[in-house]
């Protein structure tokens, strides 16, 4: 009779577990909070000023190039002609 006192602590913890769970995971309303309590704390947040770190990381992002509609892979692209590497040259001077 003593080795089923070895199951009273796993058994209560579990019972126990299974209470929490229950009264966690119950129903609850769906529906958006629209106190007067929630838009205050809603303005406030809206209103406060970003840190410093967030803004800078909007400002470094990089500029992407307009999309053209064509798929070319950089490693399957055509070598540039001797007419382009003239043309670059032009433009770098």
């Amino acid at each position: 009779m003593e080795i089923l006192l070895w199951w009273l602590p796993p058994v209560v913890v579990t019972a126990g577990a299974m209470v929490w769970v229950g009264w966690a995971g119950r129903a609850r309303s769906t529906e958006p909070d629209r106190s007067e309590a929630a838009q205050e704390r809603f303005r406030a947040a809206i209103e406060r000023e970003l840190p410093a770190a967030a803004r800078e990381v909007r400002a470094v992002r990089p500029v992407r190039e307009r999309s053209t509609g064509i798929a070319v892979r950089p490693s399957q692209r055509p070598a540039p002609s001797a007419r382009d590497r003239e043309d670059q040259a032009r433009r770098s001077a």
